[in-house]
């Protein structure tokens, strides 16, 4: 009985390993339907990039333990007057010292050393925020590219059906005399080059989604759709918010350390002192005595001027750098919020002026030549026209919604906790 019940635990031991790693490999991979968060997500989990970095991170951390350390001690044993000639070739004149030596660092030399590993391994940490959030940047900016190629292809899907159907129309109007042969092979032709851009489209969108995908570690993407509320815009502009970029933030930190350096680098003009000890054995008399002393290096040449100097100069160089940084970082924002301006107000001219007229213009067009007040070659150029507008249409969001991803990165915004959109519902239709 107790034998059957061990294997019986055995077994279960066995089986309840296979639906966890079932479910891990389920959330390595994205399939069907994705939104944004999903793959920001999933991003953060296998991203290459962020994973290598994190080691990084580890080594600074490293590099902290060891700045830490206490210098060893050293045992130093000496043999003197032994095998020699006369009366030292053996060991009885000989004299055997014994010491440990231990260096004690002046001048606050490992705690200095420390607090500027320690600062190190801080800028790293400022290094990971900065490429976490450039990769989720880049990861919201090219799912805009899904949506917006996602679009592309079902614009031309929908012109294709446009065209067909205006060749049933004209064959009609062949069979009843009123048009000539001619206009057929024209609308036939027109349908041709129509599907060779959708076959384009269809193209551009299998790129774009691998690219994407490859940002969580996938040269082949499982997905098949990109939901996202991609034609919801605000009626109101972007509002301004106050920048707290890591980029920035990082400078603090970076002065600090530059700053620790410049003082590990003047610690180093105090002298460090090495204490011995030890025991000395005097053969030919037979007696024992101890040894001890202080070395204490004079420092009246080297006195570290030149690493001293290193050192400020870097700091200087860095101030400036931080300067400069700061000075190109209000440029970047201003240009983000000047294009989320202009972009916007494209939007919300096409959506609310040129769209509605192209639709009536579309719809009067089609109608009038199925009573013979427009030609053939009237309907074609509308019908490439009100496509052209929607085309330009999409590449207006596409470009409003990467100016706002590219504002919410420069303020530090965490896409994952963004509130803009493609964050509610599906929202694929055009108006």
């Amino acid at each position: 009985m107790k034998r059957a019940l061990i294997n019986l635990l055995i077994f279960f031991v066995f089986l309840m390993p296979l639906p966890s790693l079932a479910e891990e490999k389920q959330n390595r991979i994205l399939t069907g339907s994705i939104t944004l968060v999903q793959a920001l997500k999933i991003t953060l989990r296998n991203n290459p990039d962020l994973r290598a970095f994190s080691y990084e991170i580890r080594a600074r951390e490293a590099q902290t333990l060891q700045a830490g350390m206490i210098f060893n001690p050293i045992l130093d044993v000496q043999v003197e007057n032994a095998i020699g000639s006369g009366n030292f070739n053996g060991f009885d004149q000989s004299e055997t010292t014994v010491q440990l030596k231990q260096m004690v660092e002046l001048g606050d030399k490992r705690k200095l050393r420390k607090g500027s590993a320690k600062l190190s391994k801080e800028i790293a940490g400022w290094d990971y925020k900065i490429q976490r959030l450039g990769v989720l940047t880049r990861v919201t900016q090219s799912y805009i590219h899904v949506l917006k190629a996602q679009q592309k292809l079902s614009l031309t899907g929908e012109r294709v059906k446009l065209a067909e159907k205006l060749l049933i129309t004209v064959s009609e109007r062949i069979k009843a005399g009123k048009v000539a042969v001619i206009e057929k092979i024209k609308t036939e032709i027109a349908l041709a080059n129509i599907r060779i851009e959708e076959e384009r489209a269809r193209m551009k969108l299998k790129n774009v989604r691998r690219q994407l995908s490859v940002l969580w570690g996938e040269t082949k993407p499982h997905f098949d759709f990109a939901s996202g509320d991609f034609f919801s815009v605000p009626d109101r502009p972007f509002l301004e918010r106050k920048a707290v970029n890591p980029n920035i933030s990082k400078w603090t930190t970076v002065l600090a350390h530059r700053q620790a350096q410049v003082d590990v680098e003047i610690s180093k003009t105090i002298p460090d002192i090495t204490f011995s000890g030890g025991y000395r054995r005097l053969e030919e008399m037979g007696d024992n005595a101890l040894v001890f002393g202080v070395t204490v290096p004079l420092n009246w040449f080297n006195r570290n001027q030149g690493g001293i100097a290193n050192a400020r100069h870097r700091l200087s160089q860095i101030k400036e750098e931080k300067k400069a940084a700061t000075l190109k970082f209000e440029e970047d924002l201003l240009q983000a919020y000047s294009e989320v301006s202009f972009s916007h107000a494209r939007v919300i001219s096409i959506k609310t002026e040129i769209l509605p007229a192209i639709n009536k213009a579309l719809d009067a067009m089609n109608e009038g030549y199925r009573f013979g007040k427009f030609g053939l070659l009237d309907v074609m150029d509308s019908q490439k026209t009100f496509f052209q507008v929607q085309s330009q249409y999409i590449d207006a969001l596409a470009d409003y919604h990467n100016a706002i991803a590219e504002v919410e990165s420069l303020t530090g915004v965490d896409p994952i906790d963004s509130t803009k959109f493609m964050r509610n519902g599906e929202g694929e239709n055009r108006p």
